[in-house]
């Protein structure tokens, strides 16, 4: 029995990696329930398999003041430690920062090993002096953690004493056999609005040489805090008809279609899933070279092209170098293609259950059983 623990079960990556997890170990039989902090009415944005048991525990995270929130925190475990002794697994494997502290420490008391993942860049996303204290006091209880990236990997262990693994994030096979629309003319983004997916960035390179691509248009795919703002600065631009804000895709993958050009605008990444299933369909890719994720995927003017982070100038240069070469972009979405084999879906799940086996057959010993 593995238990699988996460915020919520929205649009985001680590929504998606864990239930293409719970789907591949519920296929072979295993017992899998999955916990989300989620109100229990909240529907599940990915698929689950009919075997997986899903607990909704009805206290989604949200800001709070210091007071109501270490209430709320306290809560939260208590409802999740109360979750734990009912289903009773012998893994809990859990998701995002604040979310694995309460694992440890709900799972602790009842003897249950935890694998925490790591699924941002913890070196530039701030969680704040009391959870970053926590998260130091807890990792190391774990027995292990999961990161996408090396880098991020490499940071964690210079800040605290953990085992760790570093797994990326797997191109669904429905990516990879997706098939492209022809001859079409717009440039897809995708991701959480909100200043860490670099959106506005995007909008000033676009603005740069939408004169010179009259005919070529942006969808930025996503939700989030941001949207007026970014509305506005479309505006501002004058690119009120070039440019569309059309919200979260109904169904995972669905601005793959969509999409002849996409590009990847954040500040910073964990590994940048969107930009794996872009090149996994075959789309040639522009991104900035943040930390950490881009660089793992492309190389820089064979499978896609990377512009130095944050450099506004250089991506508006790398649209107007793509777009107005369809045969470069066919070679490199050729080429994207191949390269995302590396990553493919089977490779990356069996490295997850080897960890996860491997975590169980010693938590067993270790218990006499």
């Amino acid at each position: 029995m593995l238990a699988f623990v996460l915020p919520g079960l929205g649009a985001g990556g680590s929504e998606h990696i864990v239930s293409l997890l719970c789907n591949h170990f519920a296929a072979q039989g295993w017992a899998i329930t999955v916990i989300a902090f989620e109100e229990p009415s909240a529907p599940s944005y990915y698929a689950y398999h009919p075997e997986v048991r899903i607990i909704r525990l009805g206290m989604k995270s949200r800001r709070r003041a210091a007071a109501s929130g270490a209430l709320a925190m306290l809560r939260r475990q208590r409802l999740l430690r109360q979750a734990l002794k009912a289903v009773r697994p012998e893994l809990v494997v859990s998701f995002l920062t604040r979310t694995n502290i309460l694992s440890v420490l709900a799972a602790r008391s009842l003897g249950i090993p935890v694998i925490v993942s790591e699924r941002n860049n913890p070196a530039l996303q701030t969680v704040g002096p009391v959870w970053n204290r926590l998260r130091q006091m807890t990792y190391p209880r774990a027995a292990g953690l999961i990161t996408m990236t090396q880098g991020a990997m490499d940071w964690f262990k210079g800040a605290m004493d953990v085992k760790g693994w570093v797994i990326p994030n797997p191109v669904p096979p429905a990516i990879m056999g997706a098939e492209r629309r022809p001859n079409g003319r717009t440039i897809g983004a995708v991701g959480r609005l909100v200043p860490q997916k670099g959106f506005d960035l995007l909008l000033d390179a676009f603005a740069r040489v939408a004169h010179a691509i009259p005919d070529w248009k942006l969808a930025i795919w996503g939700e989030g805090p941001e949207r007026a703002a970014l509305q506005r600065q479309r505006d501002r631009l004058s690119l009120t008809g070039r440019v569309s804000l059309p919200g979260v895709t109904e169904k995972p993958g669905e601005w793959i279609p969509q999409s002849d050009l996409f590009v990847l605008s954040s500040r910073f990444e964990g590994w940048g899933i969107v930009v794996g299933e872009a090149m996994g369909a075959g789309l040639p890719v522009i991104a900035f070279d943040c930390q950490w994720g881009p660089a793992e995927m492309i190389e820089h003017g064979k499978s896609g092209l990377l512009v130095p982070n944050g450099d506004v100038a250089a991506l508006g240069e790398a649209i107007l170098s793509l777009c107005t070469d369809e045969a470069r972009r066919e070679a490199l979405g050729t080429e994207a293609r191949d390269r995302m084999a590396l990553f493919g879906h089977d490779q990356v799940l069996a490295r997850w259950q080897s960890v996860i086996t491997g975590v169980l057959d010693h938590h067993r010993v270790g218990a006499g059983s």
